[in-house]
């Protein structure tokens, strides 16, 4: 027994270049629409993971700009000025303070890094609050500095492959020619920590030649108001706060802007597909006017023919549909390294997520819409009159 299904497919199969047209129509609205969802997740996602291996919530830096020092911090990059380590003592004392580190980022020209030589980074750090800081951390090998002033390193995972160097090396600070021990080489977080040489705070600051810090690192207490903290640390002199919940919110305000642009063509290009749709299966209904009418003539009643041609719909939406997440997930990394290349500020992982709860949404979506599309050819299908048909074709 042929069914409804069967009638509906082959009937698709009489014009298939039309048929073929309209599926590429609904497969690439499906994709675009399930990576900008996955974009939309994912993102947002890489960046709340970016703030919280950062290990605090606040920066206290001297005077600039706030947010290009925020990201420069998250990108790895060397702070704007310099500031008192006295600073750290006025802080700690603020009773919504969980925990502190100072940090002092310095930059040195490495002539070994690439054809015209590069910037090496060094992130001096306190081994007494720092590791605190970063609970995450794994060590592949070895562990952290002796003491405050040991002429010693701990390196990222890339830092350590990049220089080839083991626990019990000895690595060259560039410029200053000063040898140091690697003691320490973590394991692969995909943060910009794994391209970090991480040196004791009062060590670099020997090597360079300053007796001071250019970041302070605040861990807030859990219930603690991290407003009313910022207020209090607005009122020290010549120093910015920065908030990377205003610094997340910042960011994510601009992806917006970009994700309506997105997300508006992605409306436009499911209205086109879907009025590929309607054309596909109205044309079919027109040029079948007499084996509909025949259909009728045999006993078929409008709900029959109705959901005849609706099934059309079903198939041609699903089968686009399902195409369109195949594409979705087999080019995310494609999708994620473009994204990368055309965002202000890219944060480390994976930009794009699309899991099967997202991908079935997404179809759930399409099938619905393109069924509200193929209503007016269903209904007027049905309404066909069987003596009408057969006497206009014939």
């Amino acid at each position: 027994m042929i069914t409804p299904f069967q009638v509906a497919y082959k009937n698709l199969l009489r014009k298939k270049v039309r048929t073929l047209l309209t599926l590429v129509g609904i497969t690439l609205s499906t994709w675009v629409l399930v990576s900008l969802f996955g974009f939309n997740r994912g993102y947002e996602k890489a960046l709340n993971r970016d703030i919280e291996n950062m290990g605090y919530q606040l920066m206290v830096m001297a005077k600039g700009c706030p947010y290009e020092a925020a990201t420069m911090m998250l990108q790895g990059g060397t702070g704007l000025r310099y500031m008192d380590q006295s600073m750290v003592n006025d802080i700690i004392k603020e009773a919504e303070v969980d925990k502190i580190t100072p940090i002092l980022m310095q930059a040195f020209f490495d002539p070994n890094k690439g054809e015209s030589g590069g910037i090496a980074g060094y992130f001096g750090v306190d081994p007494a609050t720092y590791p605190a800081m970063k609970p995450f951390f794994r060590f592949r090998s070895g562990g952290w500095f002796h003491d405050n002033s040991a002429p010693e390193v701990v390196m990222g995972y890339e830092a350590a492959e990049l220089e080839q160097r083991e626990v019990g090396d000895m690595t060259l600070v560039p410029e200053k020619n000063v040898q140091l021990k690697v003691v320490g080489i973590l394991e692969r977080t995909g943060t910009q920590d794994d391209g970090t040489i991480f040196v004791p705070l009062k060590t670099l600051q020997r090597i360079a030649g300053i007796d001071k810090i250019t970041t302070i690192g605040i861990k807030v207490k859990k219930d603690a108001d991290i407003t009313k903290l910022e207020n209090k640390l607005y009122q020290l002199k010549d120093v910015q706060v920065v908030s990377f919940s205003q610094v997340k919110q910042t960011i994510m305000k601009l992806i917006s802007t970009a994700r309506v642009m997105v997300l508006s063509i992605a409306i436009v290009a499911i209205l086109i597909a879907m009025a590929g749709v309607v054309n596909t299966v109205l044309m079919s209904v027109l040029e079948r006017l007499q084996e509909i009418g025949i259909l009728k003539t045999m006993g078929a009643m409008p709900g029959d023919i109705f959901r005849l041609v609706w099934t059309e719909t079903l198939i041609l939406c699903s089968i686009g549909g399902i195409a369109g997440i195949g594409f979705a997930f087999l080019f995310a990394r494609a999708t994620d390294l473009l994204m990368r290349r055309i965002l202000p500020y890219a944060p480390s992982g994976g930009l794009v997520a699309i899991d099967g709860k997202l991908a079935l949404l997404t179809l759930g979506s399409i099938i619905t819409t393109g069924l509200l599309s193929g209503l007016y050819p269903a209904w007027k299908a049905g309404r066909v009159r069987p003596l009408e048909s057969i006497r206009r074709d014939g």
